[in-house]
């Protein structure tokens, strides 16, 4: 059986934003996934740069964190002759059909979005116009693209939902305009918890400096995290319940080591939480290592980076402009031909 061109493979668009360093929670549950994605499906990857700043931003910072998130993702994998990996910002398709999608999105729904009701709650002081419409824009990130699967989170499906619904609305007042994406739920991502507190989710957020490892956290930062781990009494290394700590670093050494639970258990029988723990660390820090090794040579070649997200933005905004004059064609705009 031949190949699938890429043309014959499904598509997929995800986007990832640049708002801070990056998490092994982030790597494990979702960015480890985007690489292997690209051996079945078209994927098409952005930093979405635009969706940051309904929160503050300081511009030195955000084009630094900017810089780092994009070198350390191509780190991680994503390859460029097969996946654009582009800034948001730089393809202004993205915000011209988020615009148009906005007035096909109805108030009511906006406001019943739970994540503006977090966010709100949140950054208080700054419940701006962007916060209530950022579905419409990511919406718009999704539907640009034609994208037949979208990689979610469980805190996604509301915003996929309503990906769908606009997108419904537009084809029936119109004619068939724009893809219905579903969402991909990627067997091999974890939902990796915090390192002192495994009943809630990994987060960048955690005012716990020890919760949460960074993938260019240095090898012995990594090391006394997972030594200081939060665990149980029991002092036996197997899956169960009542065992949020080991089933966390359980899932977190499945993934970089590749073995099962049954495994994981038949090789730590009769040892105790700390030879794990160690154990773990040293996974983590092995499988990190060749990403961090890359992340330094790309980093500290700006040239280099501009050249890929400029090949890159290219090659999305031909995809990209197709699907928004098709759309201003429908609303009834005056084409430009200049």
């Amino acid at each position: 059986m031949k190949n699938q061109t890429p043309e014959q493979k499904k598509r997929i668009f995800s986007a990832i934003q640049p708002s801070g360093s990056i998490t092994l929670g982030n790597y494990l549950g979702a960015l480890k996934n985007w690489v292997s994605l690209q051996d079945k499906y078209d994927c098409i990857f952005a930093l979405a740069d635009l969706h940051t700043i309904t929160v503050r931003q300081e511009p030195a910072k955000l084009r630094h964190n900017t810089l780092v998130a994009y070198a350390l993702l191509l780190a991680c994998g994503i390859d460029l002759k097969r996946s654009p990996f582009f800034l948001q910002s730089h393809v202004p398709a993205h915000s011209q059909l988020a615009w148009i999608l906005d007035c096909y999105t109805q108030f009511g729904e906006l406001q019943r979005m739970t994540q503006f009701k977090d966010k709100s709650q949140k950054h208080a002081d700054n419940i701006n116009a962007g916060l209530f419409t950022y579905p419409s824009l990511m919406a718009a990130d999704i539907l640009l693209y034609q994208a037949d699967y979208v990689p979610i989170g469980e805190d996604q499906t509301q915003h996929m939902e309503l990906t769908r619904n606009i997108a419904e609305r537009f084809n029936n007042a119109y004619s068939p305009t724009f893809k219905l994406p579903e969402a991909l739920v990627c067997k091999e991502g974890k939902r990796i918890m915090s390192l002192q507190d495994p009943t809630h989710k990994m987060s960048k957020s955690d005012d716990n400096v020890n919760g949460c490892v960074y993938l260019l956290d240095k090898p012995d930062d990594i090391m006394r995290k997972f030594k200081r781990a939060i665990t149980d009494s029991e002092a036996s290394v197997h899956y169960g319940k009542g065992k949020d700590g080991i089933n966390n670093l359980m899932d977190i050494y499945s993934c970089v080591t590749g073995s099962d639970y049954a495994t994981i258990e038949h090789d730590f029988a009769g040892k105790g939480y700390g030879d794990f723990k160690e154990a773990v660390g040293e996974a983590v820090i092995e499988h990190l290592r060749p990403i961090q090794k890359r992340f330094a040579d790309y980093s500290s070649d700006k040239a280099f980076l501009e050249q890929c997200w400029n090949t890159s933005a290219e090659k999305a905004s031909h995809i990209a402009n197709r699907t928004l004059q098709k759309v201003m064609r429908k609303v009834g705009f005056v084409p430009c031909h200049s």
